[in-house]
């Protein structure tokens, strides 16, 4: 067993097993979300979600030049609904283009409308499900993800393509469907706790990767919770494919995780970031890659490096991104004992 999951009367081993046993304390969802009460609703609150630790999160400023693109494109996929309401697939983007301008309230609406129209919608729920993460309802995403894996069971391949950057590089690979179910449904169990169900999620997730960039984001995933259920041989043999040759195009913050977790890339390398990146960017790599180097010093022992690292992540402004949501989730369960 991994010592940082042996009763030790140390700082690290008190770490570790308050996000373990805490993280299991999660509430019954039903069988779907529609069952479920919004705790958030945009037509009484101007701000989008309230974190983990209680702050409230606002809808995050854009560039003027990303703005407009958003903008513009969320004015086609409404267009474009109007002349094609009886389709899913203009449902799905006037809510994706909705999220992506950090309208989630109004996306999850979006969605809901749709799956009332749409109720055997494997691609509606999935996308709610994806936004129930973002803003921290996550018994809801579960619920969801669940009910879309359903829709899908024995269903060919459905291509999901992708919908930012705006536009989307030639040489970035469109996603599944099918993957994406899985990637985010055990997202929403590592962000409750529920490793075990987090693990057999990213397992079948695994069963859907026909790209570099789709195995790396879901090993990475994979990596650190087998590591949080104490299963380190389990989690190192997933380091055994990652490569430095894989052909990355979309995620690079996944792949140099691994890449250090494997001992090829130091973890200050990962958080020396371009300073040409534009803002945006450079909040969100913080996130992603400060996450990782975070879970990396747990692992090593080092309770004090992991624990800031986080605090500097939820100190920076892309609170939608997986990394900042997941250090969020693990420095609440520390405040709950405290």
């Amino acid at each position: 067993m991994n010592k940082l999951f042996i009763p030790m009367y140390t700082l690290v081993s008190l770490l570790i097993v308050v996000i373990v046993l805490t993280g299991c304390k999660t509430e019954t969802a039903p069988e779907t979300a529609e069952e479920m009460v919004d705790s958030t609703t945009n037509e009484t609150k101007s701000y989008e979600a309230i974190s983990l630790l209680g702050d409230t999160l606002y809808a995050m400023d854009l560039s003027p030049e990303r703005q407009a693109q958003y903008d513009s494109a969320l004015q086609i996929a409404r267009q474009e609904y109007e002349q094609q309401p009886d389709s899913v697939d203009r449902v799905v983007w006037v809510g994706r283009r909705l999220g992506y301008l950090s309208r989630y309230q109004e996306s999850i609406n979006a969605f809901t409308k749709g799956i009332k129209e749409f109720p055997n919608s494997a691609e509606l729920y999935r996308h709610r499900g994806h936004r129930y993460i973002t803003t921290r309802q996550f018994n809801k995403a579960v619920a969801d993800l669940k009910k879309s894996a359903e829709l899908l069971e024995n269903q060919p391949i459905v291509i999901e393509p992708d919908g930012i950057p705006i536009p989307v590089p030639p040489q970035q690979e469109p996603t599944t469907l099918q993957f994406n179910v899985y990637y985010h449904l055990g997202l929403a169990h590592y962000l409750n706790g529920e490793y075990g169900k987090a693990a057999e999620a990213y397992q079948q997730c695994l069963e859907f990767c026909d790209d570099d960039d789709e195995i790396v984001a879901t090993v990475d995933w994979l990596y650190m919770t087998y590591r949080r259920l104490g299963e380190d041989e389990v989690a190192e043999r997933l380091l055994a494919d990652v490569e430095q040759e894989m052909n990355i195009v979309a995620n690079e913050g996944y792949f140099e995780r691994l890449l250090m977790y494997k001992g090829v890339m130091e973890p200050d390398s990962l958080l020396q970031i371009p300073k040409t990146a534009s803002p945006d960017d450079r909040a969100l790599q913080l996130a992603t890659k400060g996450y990782g180097v975070a879970n990396f010093y747990l692992n090593e022992g080092d309770s004090t490096e992991g624990v800031e690292m986080m605090e500097d992540i939820v100190d920076g402004r892309y609170w939608a991104a997986f990394g900042y949501i997941a250090a969020e989730a693990d420095l609440a369960r520390l405040k709950d004992v405290e």
